[in-house]
Formats: structure tokens, C-alpha cells, sequence
């Protein structure tokens, strides 16, 4: 089981966990939802502690909380970070996905 972070993800999420309102995050929760144009979307947050049944992974010093239901449709995704002039945000590089919506944030399985 994995998922990883480039070093621009890893970099963005080390500054979220600076702001003070985030002082006690510990982790990152990524996490799959039904909805979106595709059918499942991506969810991330930042945490201060895992679920009992999470999965815990560590990628470029962060750690990743993932949900038992999550892993199944996401294992092997790279979640990268992007800034441009047209916006900024993560994306996912998820080998599990069959098919992916224009934006880019949900996908079928």
C-alpha cells in the first residue's frame, strides 16, 4: 500500500501545517468520496492523529492517514502540488483510475 508526494506536495503541505490554526496537525487525511462529475473525488485535510483502522505511510517526511475504503481505489497514487497563473493545487496520478473528469479532481475506478 502507498501513496507518495513529490517534493512540491510534501513542501505545500509542511506550509499548511506551519499556519498556527493547523499548530497540532500531525498528518494528512487523503480520502475518496462518491460525488464529482466522474463518480469519486479526492479529499485531503490535514489531522492531528489517525483513525483506529487507518492505514499510516509516511512520503517525504509527511504523514498519510488513509481509510480502509480510500486504499482500495487509491493505492499507488502520487499526489503532486502545482502553481501557475491560471491557479494552483494538488493533483493525483492514480494508476487505479479508469477515467478522470476535465478538472482533474474525480475519477471512475
Amino acid at each position: 500500500m502507498s501513496i507518495t508526494l513529490t517534493p512540491a506536495a510534501a513542501d505545500k503541505v509542511k506550509d499548511l501545517m506551519a499556519q498556527p490554526e493547523q499548530s497540532e496537525a500531525k498528518g494528512l487525511r487523503v480520502k475518496v468520496v462518491g460525488g464529482g462529475c466522474s463518480g469519486l473525488s479526492y479529499q485531503i485535510a490535514l489531522e492531528r492523529t489517525p483513525d483506529e483502522n487507518d492505514k499510516v505511510m509516511e512520503s517525504e517526511g509527511i504523514n498519510i492517514y488513509l481509510d480502509p475504503k480510500s486504499a482500495l481505489f487509491i493505492d499507488g497514487t502520487q499526489i503532486d502540488y502545482h502553481e501557475s497563473m491560471m491557479g494552483s493545487g494538488f493533483a493525483f496520478s492514480n494508476p487505479n483510475a479508469t477515467g478522470t473528469c476535465g478538472c482533474g479532481t474525480s475519477f471512475t475506478a
